[in-house]
């Protein structure tokens, strides 16, 4: 595999979301593991569905493994990886050398670190060193602070003070996730995203309440800022936003 070529991008791509819990692909609320919704029980057939609609890259979350700290779905991914050859971005418990290492191995193009990228900032130098280009950080925030163990602890850390951390020619991208908006259709948060992007050269992603193809156009509008990708979830399997619509529009 290749690294990441995602700084060259130039508009905002749309990436589906595939969240892992069980073997199955699902959708929590606001982060919340007793929350979900059970959308389909082949998640290999999910992203089948979603390369034909013309997704050029998938974003998978183990979140069994967010939560408890060491993969748990990883013969799902397998199945994945296997079925469709697009870019696949990963995360959700991946926090030493070793998982990395098999994860890549197994064919997943980036993969993301999230807790371990502030809990080990050690293990994030090394990985980023020794996989230049494959490392993505997520970075998810309740009211404006890092949170991290699959959304379940607060630190005392700002989103954007840590962002400000990195070290942009080791990082492919950053991945800001709004935990009030993720999984509840009411649109991204502009301004935090916007704010993040600002403070840093580093590619930013955004996640969290994407729910509508006015909210795909507010963040084109944005782009010049840093934000190069859009991750939506619910509203795909809902039906809220039509994929091949958001992919019409941002010329991917």
């Amino acid at each position: 595999m290749q690294p990441d070529d995602f700084k060259k991008e130039r508009n905002v791509i749309v990436i589906p979301a595939i969240d892992l819990k069980n073997g199955k692909c699902v959708r929590l609320s606001q982060g919340e593991m007793h929350r979900e919704t059970v959308y389909s029980l082949d998640p290999a057939e999910t992203a089948l569905k979603w390369r034909a609609l013309g997704a050029r890259r998938l974003h998978i979350v183990d979140l069994d493994g967010a939560v408890g700290g060491k993969p748990h779905n990883r013969e799902a991914i397998r199945r994945i990886r296997a079925a469709v050859d697009m870019h696949i971005e990963l995360g959700g418990g991946i926090r030493d050398l070793d998982t990395i290492t098999a994860y890549l191995d197994d064919g997943i193009d980036s993969v993301i670190l999230g807790t371990a990228a502030i809990k080990d900032p050690a293990l994030r130098h090394e990985a980023c060193e020794r996989y230049p280009g494959r490392i993505i950080i997520g970075i998810d925030a309740r009211d404006g602070m890092v949170s991290v163990q699959g959304w379940t602890e607060t630190t005392a850390t700002s989103a954007v003070d840590f962002a400000r951390e990195l070290d942009p020619a080791a990082v492919s991208a950053i991945i800001f996730t709004d935990i009030s908006r993720d999984g509840m259709l009411t649109g991204p948060n502009i301004e935090s995203t916007v704010a993040l992007a600002r403070s840093v050269s580093i590619p930013v992603i955004a996640s969290g309440g994407i729910s509508s193809l006015d909210d795909i156009r507010r963040l084109q509008e944005v782009e010049s800022c840093g934000i190069m990708g859009a991750i939506t979830g619910r509203a795909l399997y809902t039906g809220d936003l039509d994929l091949a619509e958001c992919i019409a529009i941002t010329g991917q």
